[in-house]
Protein backbone atom coordinates (compact mmCIF):
# COMPACT_ATOMS: atom_id res chain seq x y z
CA UNK A 1 0.00 0.00 0.00
CA UNK A 2 1.52 3.38 -0.93
CA UNK A 3 2.18 5.84 1.27
CA UNK A 4 -0.15 9.07 1.17
CA UNK A 5 -1.20 12.00 2.70
CA UNK A 6 -3.77 11.04 5.61
CA UNK A 7 -5.09 7.89 7.35
CA UNK A 8 -8.18 8.54 6.18
CA UNK A 9 -6.41 8.26 2.34
CA UNK A 10 -4.50 5.05 3.55
CA UNK A 11 -7.77 3.27 4.78
CA UNK A 12 -9.28 4.07 1.46
CA UNK A 13 -6.89 2.89 -0.35
CA UNK A 14 -7.23 -0.23 1.15
CA UNK A 15 -10.29 -0.77 1.18
CA UNK A 16 -10.69 -0.23 -2.55
CA UNK A 17 -7.55 -2.80 -3.04
CA UNK A 18 -9.43 -5.36 -1.01
CA UNK A 19 -12.95 -4.70 -2.26
CA UNK A 20 -14.15 -4.17 0.76
CA UNK A 21 -17.30 -1.93 2.13
CA UNK A 22 -17.07 0.06 4.87
CA UNK A 23 -19.61 -2.58 7.02
CA UNK A 24 -17.25 -5.26 5.94
CA UNK A 25 -14.25 -3.09 7.39
CA UNK A 26 -16.46 -2.32 10.80
CA UNK A 27 -16.89 -6.13 11.55
CA UNK A 28 -13.12 -6.81 11.16
CA UNK A 29 -11.94 -4.05 13.08
CA UNK A 30 -14.54 -3.74 15.55
CA UNK A 31 -15.89 0.06 14.90
CA UNK A 32 -19.34 1.57 14.94
CA UNK A 33 -20.32 1.28 10.97
CA UNK A 34 -21.41 4.69 11.83
CA UNK A 35 -18.73 5.66 13.45
CA UNK A 36 -15.87 4.26 10.75
CA UNK A 37 -18.30 5.97 7.55
CA UNK A 38 -17.98 9.50 9.39
CA UNK A 39 -14.42 8.73 9.84
CA UNK A 40 -13.23 8.03 6.43
CA UNK A 41 -15.66 10.80 4.91
CA UNK A 42 -13.92 13.34 7.12
CA UNK A 43 -16.94 14.48 9.34
CA UNK A 44 -15.69 13.05 12.46
CA UNK A 45 -12.11 13.14 13.87
CA UNK A 46 -9.98 9.78 14.46
CA UNK A 47 -9.38 9.04 18.34
CA UNK A 48 -6.47 7.29 19.78
CA UNK A 49 -9.02 3.95 20.09
CA UNK A 50 -10.23 4.34 16.70
CA UNK A 51 -6.37 4.31 15.04
CA UNK A 52 -5.14 1.20 17.08
CA UNK A 53 -8.82 -0.62 15.58
CA UNK A 54 -8.27 0.68 12.31
CA UNK A 55 -4.53 -0.20 12.45
CA UNK A 56 -5.23 -3.81 13.20
CA UNK A 57 -7.94 -4.35 11.19
CA UNK A 58 -5.27 -3.29 8.28
CA UNK A 59 -2.92 -5.91 9.54
CA UNK A 60 -0.40 -3.03 9.76
CA UNK A 61 1.83 -2.66 13.01
CA UNK A 62 0.82 -0.94 16.22
CA UNK A 63 3.12 3.02 15.03
CA UNK A 64 1.90 2.18 11.28
CA UNK A 65 0.50 5.32 11.38
CA UNK A 66 1.73 7.41 14.21
CA UNK A 67 3.56 10.63 11.99
CA UNK A 68 0.23 10.75 10.26
CA UNK A 69 -1.93 10.83 13.26
CA UNK A 70 0.50 13.72 14.62
CA UNK A 71 -0.93 15.25 11.51
CA UNK A 72 -4.31 14.13 12.39
CA UNK A 73 -3.90 15.96 16.20
CA UNK A 74 -3.29 19.01 14.72
CA UNK A 75 -4.08 19.60 10.73
CA UNK A 76 -6.97 17.72 10.12
CA UNK A 77 -8.88 18.11 13.62
CA UNK A 78 -9.01 20.91 16.41
CA UNK A 79 -6.05 19.60 18.58
CA UNK A 80 -7.45 18.25 22.53
CA UNK A 81 -5.74 16.57 25.16
CA UNK A 82 -8.47 13.69 25.29
CA UNK A 83 -6.40 12.60 22.18
CA UNK A 84 -2.99 14.04 22.92
CA UNK A 85 -2.06 12.27 26.24
CA UNK A 86 -2.93 9.23 25.61
CA UNK A 87 -1.13 9.28 22.23
CA UNK A 88 1.48 10.62 23.96
CA UNK A 89 1.73 8.01 26.26
CA UNK A 90 1.85 5.08 23.64
CA UNK A 91 4.30 6.65 22.28
CA UNK A 92 6.08 6.46 25.13
CA UNK A 93 5.64 2.74 25.50
CA UNK A 94 6.42 2.13 21.57
CA UNK A 95 9.80 4.69 21.79
CA UNK A 96 8.22 7.17 19.30
CA UNK A 97 10.46 9.84 20.39
CA UNK A 98 10.04 11.51 16.96
CA UNK A 99 6.43 11.96 17.36
CA UNK A 100 6.40 13.43 21.11
CA UNK A 101 9.00 15.80 19.52
CA UNK A 102 6.94 16.91 16.77
CA UNK A 103 3.64 17.00 19.46
CA UNK A 104 6.04 19.25 22.03
CA UNK A 105 7.29 21.72 19.42
CA UNK A 106 3.59 22.58 18.21
CA UNK A 107 1.85 22.87 21.10
CA UNK A 108 4.80 24.99 22.70
CA UNK A 109 4.24 27.66 20.07
CA UNK A 110 0.51 28.38 22.84
CA UNK A 111 2.57 28.60 25.94
CA UNK A 112 -0.38 27.87 27.95
CA UNK A 113 -0.40 24.05 27.19
CA UNK A 114 3.26 24.37 29.32
CA UNK A 115 1.32 23.00 32.61
CA UNK A 116 -0.40 20.09 30.73
CA UNK A 117 2.84 19.36 29.73
CA UNK A 118 4.72 19.03 32.73
CA UNK A 119 1.66 16.83 34.06
CA UNK A 120 2.11 14.47 31.50
CA UNK A 121 5.87 13.98 31.74
CA UNK A 122 5.15 13.77 35.51
CA UNK A 123 2.81 10.57 34.81
CA UNK A 124 5.89 9.54 32.43
CA UNK A 125 8.15 9.58 35.00
CA UNK A 126 6.02 8.24 37.52
CA UNK A 127 5.42 4.95 35.43
CA UNK A 128 8.95 4.12 34.38
CA UNK A 129 9.13 6.15 30.48
CA UNK A 130 11.69 8.81 31.40
CA UNK A 131 13.25 8.64 27.89
CA UNK A 132 10.35 10.45 27.19
CA UNK A 133 9.44 12.54 29.82
CA UNK A 134 12.55 14.10 29.84
CA UNK A 135 12.03 15.36 26.04
CA UNK A 136 9.17 17.10 27.68
CA UNK A 137 10.85 18.32 30.89
CA UNK A 138 13.35 19.96 28.74
CA UNK A 139 11.07 22.05 26.39
CA UNK A 140 9.03 22.82 29.87
CA UNK A 141 12.38 23.89 31.22
CA UNK A 142 13.15 25.94 27.84
CA UNK A 143 10.02 27.66 28.27
CA UNK A 144 10.29 28.30 31.49
CA UNK A 145 14.02 29.42 31.88
CA UNK A 146 13.72 32.89 32.97
CA UNK A 147 10.99 31.83 35.47
CA UNK A 148 11.85 31.43 39.32
CA UNK A 149 9.14 28.67 39.14
CA UNK A 150 8.81 25.46 41.47
CA UNK A 151 7.45 23.31 38.38
CA UNK A 152 11.01 24.85 36.72
CA UNK A 153 12.74 23.49 39.40
CA UNK A 154 11.22 20.19 39.57
CA UNK A 155 12.09 19.79 35.75
CA UNK A 156 15.77 20.28 36.57
CA UNK A 157 15.08 18.04 40.04
CA UNK A 158 13.34 15.52 37.31
CA UNK A 159 16.26 15.54 34.97
CA UNK A 160 19.32 15.11 37.25
CA UNK A 161 17.65 12.05 38.11
CA UNK A 162 17.21 10.73 34.64
CA UNK A 163 20.54 11.59 33.90
CA UNK A 164 21.92 9.85 36.31
CA UNK A 165 24.23 6.85 35.15
CA UNK A 166 27.61 4.95 34.38
CA UNK A 167 29.47 8.03 33.79
CA UNK A 168 30.81 9.91 36.82
CA UNK A 169 31.89 12.85 34.87
CA UNK A 170 28.18 12.91 33.50
CA UNK A 171 27.17 12.84 36.85
CA UNK A 172 28.99 15.25 38.67
CA UNK A 173 27.99 17.58 35.27
CA UNK A 174 24.29 16.27 36.11
CA UNK A 175 24.60 17.10 39.94
CA UNK A 176 26.23 20.78 39.68
CA UNK A 177 23.56 21.56 36.91
CA UNK A 178 21.00 20.65 39.26
CA UNK A 179 22.24 21.85 42.58
CA UNK A 180 21.20 25.82 42.23
CA UNK A 181 17.55 24.61 41.91
CA UNK A 182 16.98 23.04 44.79
CA UNK A 183 16.03 26.09 47.17
CA UNK A 184 13.17 26.69 44.71
CA UNK A 185 11.36 22.90 45.24
CA UNK A 186 8.61 22.68 48.13
CA UNK A 187 10.01 21.90 51.26
CA UNK A 188 9.20 18.41 50.86
CA UNK A 189 10.92 18.03 47.92
CA UNK A 190 13.94 19.42 48.97
CA UNK A 191 14.66 17.01 51.34
CA UNK A 192 14.47 13.94 48.62
CA UNK A 193 16.45 16.25 46.46
CA UNK A 194 18.70 16.55 48.61
CA UNK A 195 19.43 12.89 49.34
CA UNK A 196 19.72 11.72 45.87
CA UNK A 197 22.22 14.69 45.27
CA UNK A 198 24.47 13.20 48.38
CA UNK A 199 24.09 9.59 47.19
CA UNK A 200 25.59 10.89 43.28
CA UNK A 201 28.44 13.20 45.13
CA UNK A 202 29.33 10.18 47.25
CA UNK A 203 29.27 7.79 44.61
CA UNK A 204 31.65 10.68 43.34
CA UNK A 205 33.72 10.55 46.28
CA UNK A 206 33.64 14.31 46.82
CA UNK A 207 33.30 14.16 50.54
CA UNK A 208 33.25 17.90 51.32
CA UNK A 209 29.98 18.23 49.22
CA UNK A 210 28.36 15.09 51.09
CA UNK A 211 29.03 16.27 54.15
CA UNK A 212 28.16 20.10 53.23
CA UNK A 213 25.09 18.64 51.75
CA UNK A 214 24.22 16.31 54.78
CA UNK A 215 24.35 19.53 57.43
CA UNK A 216 21.84 21.06 54.91
CA UNK A 217 19.04 17.79 54.90
CA UNK A 218 19.62 17.88 59.19
CA UNK A 219 18.77 21.40 59.45
CA UNK A 220 15.85 21.72 56.60
CA UNK A 221 14.40 18.30 58.11
CA UNK A 222 14.75 19.04 62.17
CA UNK A 223 13.11 22.27 60.92
CA UNK A 224 10.38 20.32 59.31
CA UNK A 225 10.02 18.11 61.60
CA UNK A 226 9.25 20.62 64.71
CA UNK A 227 6.80 22.20 62.10
CA UNK A 228 4.79 19.21 62.14
CA UNK A 229 4.94 17.33 65.37
CA UNK A 230 5.76 19.62 68.09
CA UNK A 231 3.77 22.93 66.69
CA UNK A 232 0.59 23.97 66.58
CA UNK A 233 0.73 25.11 63.00
CA UNK A 234 1.49 22.41 61.32
CA UNK A 235 -0.88 21.65 58.39
CA UNK A 236 -2.39 18.29 58.04
CA UNK A 237 -3.30 19.16 54.44
CA UNK A 238 1.07 19.94 53.69
CA UNK A 239 2.32 17.97 51.07
CA UNK A 240 4.22 14.96 52.92
CA UNK A 241 7.87 14.11 51.69
CA UNK A 242 8.49 10.63 50.62
CA UNK A 243 9.74 9.48 53.33
CA UNK A 244 9.00 9.69 57.38
CA UNK A 245 10.83 12.98 58.60
CA UNK A 246 12.74 10.88 61.07
CA UNK A 247 14.35 9.31 58.22
CA UNK A 248 16.21 12.30 57.12
CA UNK A 249 17.38 13.48 60.14
CA UNK A 250 18.59 9.96 61.10
CA UNK A 251 20.00 9.31 57.17
CA UNK A 252 22.13 12.79 57.06
CA UNK A 253 23.84 11.71 60.88
CA UNK A 254 24.48 8.57 58.83
CA UNK A 255 25.52 10.72 55.46
CA UNK A 256 28.03 12.67 57.28
CA UNK A 257 29.59 9.39 59.52
CA UNK A 258 30.72 8.27 56.29
CA UNK A 259 32.23 11.56 54.88
CA UNK A 260 34.35 11.09 58.25
CA UNK A 261 34.87 7.59 57.47
CA UNK A 262 36.23 8.75 54.22
CA UNK A 263 38.29 11.51 55.98
CA UNK A 264 40.10 9.33 58.56
CA UNK A 265 38.24 10.97 61.51
CA UNK A 266 36.73 7.44 62.87
CA UNK A 267 35.76 9.00 66.27
CA UNK A 268 33.66 11.69 64.96
CA UNK A 269 31.93 9.12 62.60
CA UNK A 270 31.41 6.58 65.65
CA UNK A 271 29.37 10.28 67.39
CA UNK A 272 27.47 10.49 64.35
CA UNK A 273 26.47 6.81 64.17
CA UNK A 274 25.71 7.22 67.73
CA UNK A 275 23.95 9.96 66.24
CA UNK A 276 21.86 8.21 63.43
CA UNK A 277 20.89 5.14 65.90
CA UNK A 278 19.28 7.44 68.62
CA UNK A 279 15.43 7.12 68.57
CA UNK A 280 15.06 9.17 71.97
CA UNK A 281 14.69 12.49 69.73
CA UNK A 282 11.62 10.93 67.26
CA UNK A 283 7.75 11.39 68.72
CA UNK A 284 5.96 9.15 66.21
CA UNK A 285 5.05 5.85 67.67
CA UNK A 286 3.37 4.43 63.76
CA UNK A 287 4.66 1.25 62.04
CA UNK A 288 6.65 2.87 58.92
CA UNK A 289 8.70 5.28 61.82
CA UNK A 290 9.22 2.18 63.91
CA UNK A 291 10.26 0.13 60.90
CA UNK A 292 12.78 3.31 59.66
CA UNK A 293 14.33 3.49 63.80
CA UNK A 294 15.44 -0.44 62.98
CA UNK A 295 16.70 0.13 60.17
CA UNK A 296 19.18 2.73 61.05
CA UNK A 297 19.82 0.86 63.96
CA UNK A 298 20.83 -2.24 62.09
CA UNK A 299 23.00 0.19 59.91
CA UNK A 300 24.66 1.87 62.66
CA UNK A 301 25.53 -1.62 64.25
CA UNK A 302 27.15 -2.45 61.02
CA UNK A 303 29.02 0.83 60.69
CA UNK A 304 30.28 0.48 64.33
CA UNK A 305 32.07 -2.55 63.12
CA UNK A 306 33.11 -0.88 59.78
CA UNK A 307 34.89 1.84 61.55
CA UNK A 308 36.52 -0.38 64.42
CA UNK A 309 38.34 -2.42 61.78
CA UNK A 310 39.44 -0.16 59.46
CA UNK A 311 40.58 1.78 62.10
CA UNK A 312 43.09 -1.35 62.72
CA UNK A 313 41.03 -3.72 65.15
CA UNK A 314 41.15 -7.05 63.38
CA UNK A 315 39.76 -9.40 66.40
CA UNK A 316 36.91 -7.25 65.31
CA UNK A 317 36.80 -9.04 61.60
CA UNK A 318 34.94 -12.19 62.90
CA UNK A 319 31.92 -10.37 64.50
CA UNK A 320 31.66 -8.50 62.05
CA UNK A 321 31.61 -11.41 59.62
CA UNK A 322 29.06 -13.42 61.79
CA UNK A 323 26.93 -10.15 61.60
CA UNK A 324 26.69 -9.39 58.12
CA UNK A 325 26.50 -12.95 57.12
CA UNK A 326 22.50 -12.53 58.27
CA UNK A 327 22.29 -9.64 56.10
CA UNK A 328 22.81 -10.72 52.47
CA UNK A 329 22.37 -7.08 50.93
CA UNK A 330 25.33 -5.85 53.06
CA UNK A 331 27.59 -8.95 52.04
CA UNK A 332 29.50 -7.68 49.35
CA UNK A 333 29.86 -3.75 50.68
CA UNK A 334 31.56 -4.96 53.99
CA UNK A 335 34.00 -8.12 51.78
CA UNK A 336 35.13 -4.82 50.13
CA UNK A 337 35.43 -2.68 53.22
CA UNK A 338 37.41 -5.92 54.79
CA UNK A 339 39.42 -6.46 51.63
CA UNK A 340 40.63 -2.76 52.01
CA UNK A 341 41.43 -2.95 55.65
CA UNK A 342 43.56 -6.23 54.78
CA UNK A 343 45.61 -3.90 52.38
CA UNK A 344 46.16 -1.66 54.54
CA UNK A 345 47.33 -3.53 57.59
CA UNK A 346 48.55 -6.46 55.72
CA UNK A 347 46.34 -8.96 57.31
CA UNK A 348 45.14 -12.27 55.75
CA UNK A 349 41.75 -12.65 54.62
CA UNK A 350 41.48 -15.44 52.70
CA UNK A 351 38.28 -17.05 55.11
CA UNK A 352 36.72 -14.42 54.54
CA UNK A 353 36.94 -14.92 50.78
CA UNK A 354 36.42 -18.38 50.76
CA UNK A 355 33.39 -17.78 53.27
CA UNK A 356 31.54 -15.53 51.08
CA UNK A 357 32.59 -16.55 47.32
CA UNK A 358 29.22 -16.66 45.77
CA UNK A 359 29.48 -12.62 47.03
CA UNK A 360 32.30 -11.73 45.05
CA UNK A 361 32.03 -8.70 42.76
CA UNK A 362 33.67 -10.14 39.42
CA UNK A 363 31.75 -13.82 39.98
CA UNK A 364 28.29 -12.10 40.76
CA UNK A 365 26.04 -9.53 38.42
CA UNK A 366 25.88 -6.29 40.39
CA UNK A 367 22.22 -6.53 39.72
CA UNK A 368 22.63 -8.93 42.85
CA UNK A 369 24.66 -6.71 45.39
CA UNK A 370 21.05 -5.90 47.27
CA UNK A 371 19.10 -2.41 47.51
CA UNK A 372 22.17 0.12 47.40
CA UNK A 373 21.98 2.58 45.17
CA UNK A 374 23.45 1.61 41.62
CA UNK A 375 25.53 4.51 40.91
CA UNK A 376 27.36 3.54 44.02
CA UNK A 377 27.62 -0.39 43.36
CA UNK A 378 29.12 0.32 40.42
CA UNK A 379 31.57 2.83 41.73
CA UNK A 380 32.32 0.61 44.58
CA UNK A 381 32.61 -2.59 42.02
CA UNK A 382 35.31 -1.22 40.15
CA UNK A 383 37.19 -0.08 43.66
CA UNK A 384 36.85 -3.59 44.84
CA UNK A 385 38.38 -5.30 41.69
CA UNK A 386 41.73 -3.31 41.98
CA UNK A 387 41.68 -3.65 45.87
CA UNK A 388 41.34 -7.62 45.59
CA UNK A 389 43.94 -7.56 42.67
CA UNK A 390 46.69 -5.86 45.16
CA UNK A 391 45.31 -8.63 47.54
CA UNK A 392 45.76 -11.45 45.32
CA UNK A 393 49.46 -9.70 43.74
CA UNK A 394 50.61 -9.11 47.53
CA UNK A 395 50.23 -13.06 48.03
CA UNK A 396 51.76 -13.75 45.33
CA UNK A 397 48.40 -15.36 43.22
CA UNK A 398 48.78 -14.14 39.76
CA UNK A 399 45.09 -13.96 39.23
CA UNK A 400 45.51 -10.54 40.27
CA UNK A 401 46.20 -9.80 37.03
CA UNK A 402 42.93 -10.64 35.32
CA UNK A 403 41.34 -8.62 38.55
CA UNK A 404 43.14 -5.47 37.20
CA UNK A 405 42.27 -5.50 33.37
CA UNK A 406 38.72 -6.36 34.99
CA UNK A 407 39.13 -2.93 36.85
CA UNK A 408 40.33 -1.56 34.51
CA UNK A 409 37.80 -1.91 31.97
CA UNK A 410 34.77 -0.88 34.34
CA UNK A 411 37.12 2.44 35.64
CA UNK A 412 36.78 3.00 31.92
CA UNK A 413 33.32 2.51 31.76
CA UNK A 414 32.24 4.59 34.25
CA UNK A 415 35.12 7.22 33.79
CA UNK A 416 36.57 7.48 36.30
CA UNK A 417 40.50 8.40 36.16
CA UNK A 418 41.42 8.04 39.69
CA UNK A 419 40.70 4.14 39.87
CA UNK A 420 42.62 3.79 35.72
CA UNK A 421 45.13 5.63 37.50
CA UNK A 422 45.69 3.02 40.39
CA UNK A 423 45.56 -0.07 37.75
CA UNK A 424 47.94 1.29 35.35
CA UNK A 425 50.15 1.74 38.77
CA UNK A 426 49.36 -1.48 39.88
CA UNK A 427 49.76 -3.26 36.38
CA UNK A 428 53.25 -1.44 35.76
CA UNK A 429 54.09 -2.98 39.29
CA UNK A 430 53.54 -6.36 38.88
CA UNK A 431 53.93 -6.13 34.80
CA UNK A 432 56.41 -9.25 35.54
CA UNK A 433 53.91 -11.58 36.81
CA UNK A 434 51.62 -10.79 33.27
CA UNK A 435 51.55 -13.50 30.81
CA UNK A 436 52.16 -12.07 26.80
CA UNK A 437 48.48 -12.23 26.44
CA UNK A 438 47.66 -10.39 29.59
CA UNK A 439 50.25 -7.94 28.71
CA UNK A 440 48.59 -7.74 25.04
CA UNK A 441 44.96 -7.11 27.05
CA UNK A 442 46.34 -4.37 28.98
CA UNK A 443 47.73 -2.22 26.15
CA UNK A 444 44.29 -2.64 24.56
CA UNK A 445 42.21 -0.98 27.33
CA UNK A 446 44.88 1.40 27.28
CA UNK A 447 44.28 2.09 23.77
CA UNK A 448 40.88 2.21 24.21
CA UNK A 449 40.78 4.11 27.36
CA UNK A 450 43.19 6.99 25.06
CA UNK A 451 41.15 6.67 22.38
CA UNK A 452 37.76 7.32 24.22
CA UNK A 453 39.30 10.51 25.80
CA UNK A 454 40.65 12.11 22.53
CA UNK A 455 37.34 11.71 21.39
CA UNK A 456 36.03 13.46 24.00
CA UNK A 457 37.90 15.84 23.83
CA UNK A 458 37.55 16.35 20.26
CA UNK A 459 33.63 16.54 20.53
CA UNK A 460 34.42 19.31 22.86
CA UNK A 461 36.43 21.31 20.72
CA UNK A 462 33.93 20.81 17.99
CA UNK A 463 31.24 22.34 20.16
CA UNK A 464 32.91 25.29 20.98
Amino acid sequence: MEATATIRDQLASYLSEQGMSINQFADRSGINSGTLSRIVKGHQPIAMSHLELITKGIGEVEDRFFSLYVDECFYHSAPTWRRLRPFMIRCAELGRMDCIERMVQILLDNLSNVPTLFDVAEGLFEHGQWKAAAILYENVSASEKYQYSERLAVCQYRLFRIALGDDQSENLRAATLFEPYVPRLDEADQLDALRHLMIAYYSLRHWHKVDQLAQELLRLAKIQYDLQYRSERGNANKKRSVKPLCYYILYAYLMRSGACVEWGDYNSALKLVDLSMDGLCIQEENEEVQQVLAQFKEWGKANKYLIRMLEGQQDVIMEYVEYISTQPSEIFMAVYRIIQSANRYNWDVDHVLERFSDYVAYRTDLNDFGTHNQQVITDQYTRFLVELAAYYLHNRRKEGIQLILLSLESAAKINCESIMMKCVDLFERYRHEASEEEKCQYQFQIRRVQDANEKKTFNVVSFV
